[in-house]
């Protein structure tokens, strides 16, 4: 199983990046993490700076076709980041037109929305989110974890830190591992 990991350049909820990453290496999977800049990004603890992680490739090196799906980690800043650059979401929407399971937590379901892939969906996500869900035409659902198999595509998503646990067993089987 290899898995893709789209963050922003700099405000990734560090947990969000971390323990799904962990989860993928304890299935045996090999993981990539991909920004829309090279380098190194900023993780954050909530509003806090946290560390630094080296980024594997550029949204515009990376291939779809190379993995078998895609950990969109949240964090305010992130993908309020990742939302507005054409080519981070043209990598989202790439994953759905393959038909390749996407997992999103937190506030990161704001880079599908941009990416118009939550129509006709059912999901969950930060509360906050709620509203945007509703108008982009998903459904949401105050759930600690949903998978939605509506669409060829598997969307599976979380609400925030507390939920990882069952957020990365559910991703984790829908990716293969």
């Amino acid at each position: 199983m290899r898995v893709a990991f789209l963050v922003a350049p700099e405000g990734v909820e560090q947990v969000e990046l971390t323990e799904p990453w962990k989860a993928v290496g304890d299935a045996g999977g090999e993981r990539h993490l991909i920004s829309t800049a090279s380098g190194r990004i900023q993780a954050f603890d909530h509003l806090d700076k946290a560390d630094t992680f080296p980024v594997d490739r550029t949204v515009g090196e990376a291939s779809v076709g190379d993995y078998d799906g895609l950990v969109l980690p949240g964090g305010v800043a992130n993908p309020d980041q990742l939302r507005t650059d054409k080519d981070a979401v043209a990598f989202v929407s790439a994953f759905f037109d393959a038909g390749k399971p996407v997992a999103a937590i937190c506030h990161a379901p704001w880079t599908l929305i941009e990416a118009d892939q939550v129509r006709g969906r059912t999901l969950t996500s930060w509360p906050s989110l709620r509203t945007d869900i509703r108008n982009a035409g998903g459904t949401w659902v105050d759930e600690q974890v949903k998978v939605c198999t509506s669409a060829p595509s598997p969307l599976i998503t979380s609400r925030k830190p507390d939920d990882l646990k069952a957020f990365c067993e559910a991703f984790i089987t829908q990716f293969g591992g």
